[in-house]
């Protein structure tokens, strides 16, 4: 098979099982965490490194911003054999009970964004794999930490979330919104593959608390900042099981 035009990997570049965070950043992150790490490629907003946690082999590569990015490294990381992705990312809270540096295991993701839209109807779910998703779940219980397990959203527009949308969003009990689940759900479904997301909370849109808004210089607050490390260690534990 040839280069991947976007990730520049090719067939046994990379292992089956993926962490896909968003921001290109957190690869290294992840890798710091892992007992071996090594840099195979990097091209736009897409890093990807080989790691081994736990005498596990897995594969960190960033998606950058939003569905349209996160389906090219699905697509291609799954063209080079990648078979199980879990995203590691940051989410805004939609429920008031729900705070800064929580965790969020997501059940599933509304398509509020057009990606998944171009692979089929909306009607279809947007659901992770049940043996990810309970990987997850796990993975908090034997790290001794506690999450918020249900559904969220995914949508395009981080600038036009409204009054409106939001208030929908919480009346019909969706945990928090984020830009890549929907579609990383949805492909995998499709191609027959495995997928599931653990999320830190970086801000309550119900409390009017958007990431930025109590920041300086950095982009999330401390305490999401402290809970990615730890949503990091449930996801390589996760990766231990599956």
């Amino acid at each position: 098979m040839a280069t991947q035009p976007h990730l520049l990997v090719d067939d046994g570049d990379v292992h089956d099982i993926a962490l896909i965070p968003g921001d290109p950043g957190r690869v290294d992150r992840i890798a710091s965490h892992c007992d071996e790490s090594e840099t195979i490629a990097q091209n736009r907003e897409y890093k990807l490194v080989n790691a081994v946690y736990d005498g596990r082999e897995l594969t960190i590569c960033s998606t950058g911003i939003g569905c349209p990015s996160a389906a090219i490294a699905l697509e291609e990381l799954s063209n080079v054999g990648v078979e199980t992705f879990v995203r590691v990312g940051t989410t805004g809270a939609l429920q008031r009970d729900i705070e800064i540096g929580d965790m969020i295991v997501a059940t599933g993701a509304a398509k509020n964004e057009g990606t998944s839209k171009r692979y089929e109807d909306v009607e279809y779910p947007a659901v992770p794999d049940y043996e990810v998703l309970s990987a997850l779940v796990d993975g908090a219980e034997e790290n001794d930490e506690d999450v918020h397990v249900g559904p969220i959203a995914s949508d395009d527009a981080y600038y036009a979330e409204t009054d409106e949308y939001v208030e929908n969003w919480e009346a019909a009990g969706l945990l928090s919104v984020e830009m890549e689940a929907a579609a990383v759900f949805t492909l995998a479904r499709r191609k027959g593959l495995r997928a599931g997301a653990i999320c830190t909370v970086d801000g309550n849109l119900v409390k009017g608390t958007q990431k930025g808004t109590d920041t300086e210089d950095d982009e999330l607050p401390e305490k999401a900042k402290n809970n990615v490390a730890r949503a990091i260690d449930i996801a390589l534990e996760a990766t231990t099981n599956l």
